[in-house]
């Protein structure tokens, strides 16, 4: 009998190069619409002074999300955008919450209901060293705004605190490492907020979503950001590349040993050789 595991395991794997394949058409927008979009920002801005010996992670996820995102449909169960426990990206068993929630090097802490654009967040304690990361599931057909939020926490200009059993964390762009995991919605819209870096602060940054070095770099010129990985193709932003090259990072390794570990992961879930991981998984401009 197969079971569900494997069954979505062949599923994503062999969706693996053509999920950022296909484009939903979208409607014209000017460039004075769209410079005056007021979507809400869900995370707000504020100065509230926060522990920093505790270093923490930001991870923003856009789930998979059929109707509302420009990819080849994957099974319905799991690409419903609104449905983070069955979502490919969170509740599956490659998925962020369920990854981390197995990993040995992880405890999670907190776990919360949000609103009806951030589904569900996550708190988790490395389990030997001062390191927080905070994951947040972003309902998919908000991919914009997670993809907004991204940015505007890496380039300095969205910032947050977070309780968190009596320590006051700094998030979004209070924290060193920014993550964005999903489909790459600059494919299917445009953005044309300024992310140029606001407090001359360097952060760290991890983009798992195809092709995006190209669609998500010249958003990015400007933020000041070291990208540890980003991609130069298509690929499966399953969490187990995120959780390796975070484990690196963890432990002070360089850019090139965390690709090197990002890519060793990948090559090891995808069935493919290191070398095309490498050449896939990229690290610095």
């Amino acid at each position: 009998m197969i079971t569900k595991h494997f069954t979505i395991l062949f599923i994503t794997l062999s969706l693996t190069f053509v999920s950022c394949g296909k484009k939903k058409e979208e409607p014209v927008v000017s460039h004075e619409t769209a410079l005056t979009d007021t979507t809400k920002t869900s995370l707000p801005v504020n100065n509230i002074v926060f522990d920093t010996t505790a270093k923490t992670i930001h991870v923003y996820v856009a789930l998979c999300d059929n109707k509302y995102q420009g990819i080849v449909p994957v099974p319905k169960a799991i690409g419903n955008g609104q449905d983070p426990d069955n979502n490919l990206y969170w509740g599956c068993g490659y998925g962020v919450r369920t990854f981390f929630k197995k990993s040995t090097e992880w405890k999670l802490l907190k776990k919360e209901k949000k609103d009806t654009i951030i589904m569900e967040r996550l708190v988790f304690k490395h389990t030997s060293k001062n390191y927080y990361l905070i994951a947040d599931a972003y309902n998919g057909k908000y991919i914009k705004q997670c993809t907004k939020d991204f940015l505007n926490s890496s380039a300095g200009k969205l910032k947050d605190t977070l309780n968190v059993n009596g320590i006051t964390l700094g998030i979004a762009g209070n924290s060193k490492l920014i993550t964005y995991t999903g489909h790459d919605g600059l494919m299917d819209f445009n953005l044309y907020d300024d992310y140029t870096n606001t407090d001359g602060k360097k952060r760290d940054v991890i983009i798992l979503a195809c092709y995006s070095k190209s669609y998500f770099g010249k958003h990015l010129k400007k933020a000041n950001v070291n990208p540890l990985v980003w991609t130069t193709g298509l690929m499966c932003p399953e969490t187990y590349t995120l959780h390796d090259a975070i484990s690196g990072y963890i432990n002070g390794e360089n850019n090139t040993q965390i690709q090197q570990r990002a890519a060793a992961a990948y090559s090891k879930y995808q069935k493919c050789s290191v070398k095309a991981a490498k050449n896939l998984l990229a690290t610095g401009w």
